[in-house]
């Protein structure tokens, strides 16, 4: 099982099939998919099917989100990390893709900037792409002020299956003035 990084509170690893039952409990909980649509899944199975999802783009894209696990507990509380998205959004394709979600008790602990910093390190000096996006629903306000925090611009907005969406944005030179 790979780590593609940790930071001093949390170990940031390949998604894996045991990962099923967190990611049940994050991806079902109707609070965690807000700001997402609104489709928390039902059933276990579809936690797996999400899992071999992302393992899949592991093959595929040589990026895929990561499992994110607390130090202290050892548990699993979320996702995170870096993808390659190849479905136009905003009138880009191909690029990469900063996100995160967490299972609702670990929100408000700061775990969504640390992984988001530690995604873009490993973004930037792993992969080298010249730009890194993100994008949140722009009433999300805890998640545009994670990425404002760690880097990213707003460079516009749109909208995305109706929802107005905030689009963010950082090279790897401002990345480098930063950090």
């Amino acid at each position: 099982m790979e780590i593609f990084a940790s930071t001093a509170r949390l170990i940031l690893r390949e998604l894996i099939p045991a990962d099923a039952p967190g990611m049940f409990a994050l991806d079902s909980d109707p609070e965690v998919h807000r700001y997402l649509g609104g489709h928390p899944i039902k059933t276990i199975e579809e936690a797996r099917e999400s899992i071999q999802f992302i393992r899949q783009q592991y093959k595929d894209n040589g990026i895929g989100r990561w499992a994110v696990i607390e130090k202290e507990s050892n548990e699993f509380i979320g996702w995170a990390g870096l993808k390659f998205v190849t479905t136009p959004t905003n009138n880009h394709v191909n690029y990469y893709d900063v996100g995160y979600r967490f299972i609702k008790d670990y929100w408000g602990k700061g775990y969504a900037t640390e992984c988001t910093i530690a995604a873009l390190q490993y973004g930037f000096t792993r992969l080298k792409p010249d730009m890194i996006y993100a994008w949140a629903d722009a009433a999300n306000i805890a998640s545009n002020r994670v990425l404002q925090k760690t880097g990213l611009t707003m460079d516009g907005t749109f909208y995305q299956e109706g929802v107005l969406v905030n689009w963010f944005r950082i090279s790897r030179e401002e990345w480098v003035k930063r950090y």
